[in-house]
């Protein structure tokens, strides 16, 4: 027989953003523990709001099928002394299998005879496997947890009541004082408690109980009633998936409705807003056909349409007294000059163990300077970046982003352009927060994206200089996705970015400036390259690069950013030749055998005259041809001239004895593979690629 299961959780009202992760994981935990069980089953349906997290499993199988099988002991000489006697440790063994020694038989394995016992384990019902569920539910996690009463127990929230049916049978199980039973909770206030005959008719008795529980069919019913508001007003409505499924998660019984703000508010920016009505009150803001704002919203209450003008009347208040204190600072900001804004921030801490806001401004001056320099940015560019990076932080001091922190950057580019600063120097300070997330939007501009690489540098390096390095999945500065976001932007705008050359470059400068932080930054070098390094592998993976080609460029002598993506993604593009698997046998020959010799670059010159045969002279030219402007081209033709050194590398290795008995012709030969291995290492430490015939 077929059976159907029913388990649900009544929790007090949980956060919007856990409900669809929590359902989830539930789901997947029960689906582990009943074919860990060996319980089969169809499918398990879901169902959540955020009072209540609900599965229901069909098709579930009557019992476990039963078991039989052989369990072996230990062997016979072990098992009898030498009269045949059952030792203690066959007896013991037979006890473990509930046996006794009466069922032990022997079987022969590799040639030495085991005591072996055969069991048969009858399958439990599906009823007595269903009461691990409690152990199933328990063994949640969340964001964050909570205690309740006296107990110990931590959940997401208190946990109310709950419903395991297994068709009309109440399957029995506690957690803490509540007892499963039948009974489940309507809508807090516009239905009752109701008793499940079984649990089949779920869905529908909590409909009786406005209690919409699938979120899909939620979801669907707030897309519609929003639509035709839209279509009834001929608004245009942005249905930002982040928000439709949080406002999905905050109700139980969807009803949309309209309200409006005074026009006088539109005068403040969009961004303002938006992020007023968005992020703070979970409205959907409203646009006319060509995009421009209307002083409209729309929003969803828990709940039907009753008295719905004053929960309509109630929503407009709280919006205009939010719009009100917007209004407020945004003309109080507009008081103030930017640069007595930016002497505000003398007195602003980027961290206490580091400096103030101010002083970071001064180091990324310096460090956009340099780069910009680097990356061939034009006067104009350069002179746009010099601005940009000395007031880039200027509106953290502003009221309007003390209030909405969020806005940050946007509030900055704003009063920049109503401060007359040029477009490309507001929009830079906009831009140099991103990305804000490890895969989000990238600067647009390349004043913005220089911008943004300098201040994420610094911020990792003087965190580095100061000891606060991320560790495990401890990182509260959040420095590997600034990381990451050095590693996207240089991608994005193909700037070559050696790493090591330009934190030497920067802090010599900083010194020079006087503009230094008092912190040992050179002595973090190596350690900031190498972090850099494992966002570039992060990087490569994501571009589906081999994870051992990634850590064969990042491994190397090259340590600029661009070209090591470009290098993983020529050998990547190369890996599946016919000839790339004996390409590398001979590179890689080339490196194991070098680190033998140990020469300074001034030590490598090779003598000619110690040549003992012609392949060694053949290699010789063909190496220093190829080194005529190898640091200056592409990875794919650095790899094309590696490539061509193949037949000269074998028939050198077939006709030369490196390790020579004589110290001289030993050491010259080392200086030639040194040499060559100093080629290869540049694209990449070839010795950690995984090659397959």
């Amino acid at each position: 027989m077929a059976n159907n299961f029913l388990l649900e959780i009544g929790l007090e009202e949980i956060p919007a953003h856990v409900v669809t992760p929590s359902i989830n994981q539930l789901k997947k935990r029960a689906s582990d523990y009943l074919k860990d069980q060996r319980i089969t089953f169809d499918q398990i349906k879901t169902f959540s709001t955020p009072r209540r997290l609900t599965l229901y499993i069909t098709g579930l199988a009557d019992k476990q099928p039963d078991i039989d099988k052989s369990v072996k002991g230990p062997a016979k000489k072990i098992a009898q002394d030498t009269d045949g006697n059952w030792t203690k440790a066959a007896i013991g063994f037979s006890r473990g299998q509930g046996a006794t020694t009466d069922d032990i038989t022997f079987k022969e394995v590799k040639g030495t005879d085991y005591v072996f016992v055969e069991k048969h384990i009858a399958g439990k019902s599906v009823d007595e496997v269903l009461t691990g569920m409690k152990d199933v539910i328990t063994a949640m996690t969340f964001p964050t947890m909570m205690k309740w009463a006296n107990y110990s127990f931590e959940y997401v929230r208190p946990i109310k009541w709950l419903v395991a049916l297994l068709n009309d049978k109440v399957i029995p199980f506690s957690i803490l004082d509540v007892s499963t039973d039948r009974v489940t909770s309507g809508h807090r206030f516009l239905g009752k408690d109701v008793e499940l005959a079984n649990a089949d008719e779920y869905e529908e008795k909590l409909t009786q109980q406005f209690v919409i529980a699938d979120a899909k069919k939620r979801k669907e019913l707030i897309v519609k009633q929003i639509h035709k508001i839209a279509e009834d007003n001929d608004w245009q409505i942005n249905l930002d998936p982040d928000l439709l499924e949080e406002v999905n998660n905050l109700v139980e019984w969807p009803t949309a409705f309209a309200g409006k703000f005074n026009e006088k508010y539109l005068k403040i920016p969009d961004e303002v807003l938006i992020t007023s009505m968005k992020d703070h009150q979970r409205f959907f803001y409203v646009t006319n056909g060509d995009g421009t704002l209307l002083p409209h919203f729309i929003s969803v209450r828990n709940g039907n349409d009753y008295d719905i003008q004053n929960v309509i009347a109630g929503n407009e208040k709280v919006l205009t007294a939010r719009l009100e204190d917007a209004m407020f600072f945004y003309e109080e900001d507009q008081k103030k000059t930017i640069a007595e804004d930016v002497e505000r921030l003398k007195k602003v801490s980027f961290h206490d163990k580091i400096s103030t806001m101010f002083e970071k401004m001064q180091r990324v001056q310096v460090i956009s300077n340099y780069l910009g320099k680097q990356f061939g940015f034009s006067d104009k560019e350069l002179e746009d970046e010099q601005r940009a990076a000395e007031i880039y932080k200027f509106d953290l001091v502003t009221g309007m982003v003390g209030e909405f922190a969020e806005l940050q950057g946007v509030m900055g580019e704003k009063y920049a352009l109503l401060n007359g600063e040029a477009p490309a120097v507001a929009k830079a300070i906009s831009e140099h927060y991103m990305p804000i997330s490890a895969n989000g939007a990238l600067p647009a501009s390349n004043v913005g994206a220089l911008l943004a690489v300098s201040d994420k540098l610094d911020s990792i390096l003087t965190f580095f200089a100061a000891g606060m390095i991320p560790s495990g999945s401890n990182d509260p500065y959040a420095l590997r996705r600034q990381a990451t976001g050095i590693v996207r932007i240089v991608a994005d705008k193909n700037w070559n970015f050696d790493l090591i050359d330009t934190l030497k470059a920067i802090i010599n400068l900083q010194d020079k400036k006087q503009v230094a932080p008092k912190l040992d930054q050179a002595g973090q070098i190596t350690a900031v390259s190498d972090f850099i390094k494992d966002r570039i592998k992060q990087y490569l993976d994501d571009l589906g690069i081999r994870y051992d080609i990634s850590d064969a460029v990042t491994s190397g002598s090259q340590t600029d950013i661009l070209f090591n993506i470009s290098s993983g993604q020529v050998l990547q593009e190369q890996k599946d030749d016919d000839a790339f698997k004996s390409i590398i046998e001979s590179l890689t020959r080339v490196l194991r055998i070098s680190k033998k010799g140990h020469f300074k670059d001034n030590d490598l010159v090779v003598d000619g005259s110690l040549f003992e045969n012609e392949s060694e002279k053949v290699l010789n030219q063909k190496v220093a041809s190829a080194a005529e402007g190898y640091y200056e081209i592409s990875a794919k033709e650095d790899f094309d001239r590696l490539s061509g050194l193949k037949d000269a590398i074998n028939a050198y290795f077939d006709a030369t004895m490196v390790m020579d008995k004589d110290e001289k012709l030993r050491d010259n030969h080392l200086r030639q593979l040194t040499l060559l291995s100093h080629l290869i290492l540049h694209l990449g430490d070839l010795d950690k690629l995984v090659v397959k015939g």
